[in-house]
């Protein structure tokens, strides 16, 4: 279920809605001017949001009704950055407003608000420039005096919440198929910004993979260790080895030449040419590359320690059933050229 309000009032409170007399001065304001309210409460009471439900079905007006972000202290202080962001004055008993006072002046605006189960979404609040920016450096000095991590923590993301800002993002296409492709790739891009964002960026086309070879040859490892070592090392090389593969190219010189580059330095599939990937805008969250390593070495893993597999019976080469084959003596893949044992070259 989403909610979707456009320019709609916003009222805050730290006191439980526990009647709906208690909105009635809010709930009269925006039914006369004929827009959408978003209340944010401590908590709404089964017999207000009744009424609210009521109000909506008879199309009387539109209310949305969510609770307090945090508790305690937090949440107060998460109240005050909404009010901030939204112009809204948040209506507490504690500076002496009450729910049944409240006035045109006590509520906030926002371009949109997004409600879904777990989110809340604001787009172009109505709060003044110079009292947000003032909140964001109130919240920085408290990030530098702080000497807890998980305050920190929590500081940080109540700054980025008031400055990262939201952006809209209009996906269209000529028919619905390739709407709804282009709309999944663009929740990709987002999830992989979301993910860079958290821990980082690397050199992308499987570069940080091929230098992370080092690492493993620098443990001087030893026995059963040194074997599952190298299967690792060898797995390390296998999506840049894919990529040049798919690009119609002989994969292992490929990495072999990736592995002598330093840097951000590596192969451009596209262009078809060595460049320094991050000055093309080419590159992987760490959080993916590990996020996909530690998976991978978990399948791995799991495999190991099974007693048996079933899978499908490979098709025969259509090379092959004209009697024809390729590989033999020479060339790729035999006795002589690249590849043989280990595609790798260099364990």
């Amino acid at each position: 279920m989403v909610a979707e309000l456009d320019r709609p009032a916003v009222l805050i409170t730290d006191a439980k809605v526990s009647a709906v007399r208690d909105l009635l001065p809010a709930l009269e304001l925006v039914a006369a001017a004929k827009r959408p309210l978003l209340i944010v409460a401590e908590d709404v009471t089964a017999e207000a949001l009744a009424t609210l439900v009521v109000n909506r079905m008879r199309g009387t007006l539109t209310a949305v009704a969510i609770k307090a972000p945090g508790f305690g202290d937090r949440r107060k202080a998460m109240l005050q950055d909404l009010a901030v962001l939204t112009g809204a004055t948040v209506v507490s008993e504690e500076v002496g407003l009450r729910l049944d006072a409240v006035t045109a002046r006590h509520l906030g605006s926002a371009d949109r608000i997004t409600v879904t189960k777990d989110d809340t979404t604001v787009v172009g609040g109505g709060g003044d420039r110079k009292a947000i920016d003032a909140r964001c450096e109130e919240i920085r000095r408290q990030v530098e005096e702080t000497d807890s991590d998980w305050d920190r923590e929590k500081l940080q993301e109540r700054l980025a919440r008031l400055v990262g800002g939201v952006a809209l993002i209009k996906v269209g296409a000529p028919t619905e198929v390739a709407m709804k492709e282009r709309k999944a790739r663009v929740e990709d891009a987002l999830h992989a910004t979301r993910a860079a964002l958290e821990e980082g960026y690397v050199a992308g086309g499987g570069v940080a993979l091929i230098h992370a070879r080092q690492a493993i040859d620098a443990l001087g490892l030893e026995g059963d260790a040194l074997a599952g070592a190298r299967a690792v090392r060898h797995g390390l090389a296998a999506p840049l080895q894919v990529l040049a593969s798919n690009a119609g190219l002989e994969g292992a010189v490929v990495v072999h030449k990736v592995a002598e580059l330093t840097g951000d330095d590596g192969f451009d599939v596209v262009a078809e040419e060595y460049c320094n990937l991050v000055e093309r805008g080419i590159i992987d969250p760490t959080k993916v590359v590990i996020t996909a390593l530690t998976s991978a070495v978990s399948i791995a893993t799991m495999i190991m320690t099974t007693e048996a597999l079933v899978a499908d019976a490979p098709e025969p080469e259509e090379a092959e059933e004209n009697g024809h084959s390729h590989g033999g003596g020479g060339g790729y893949g035999g006795g002589g050229g690249f590849g043989g044992d280990d595609d790798d070259m260099d364990f």
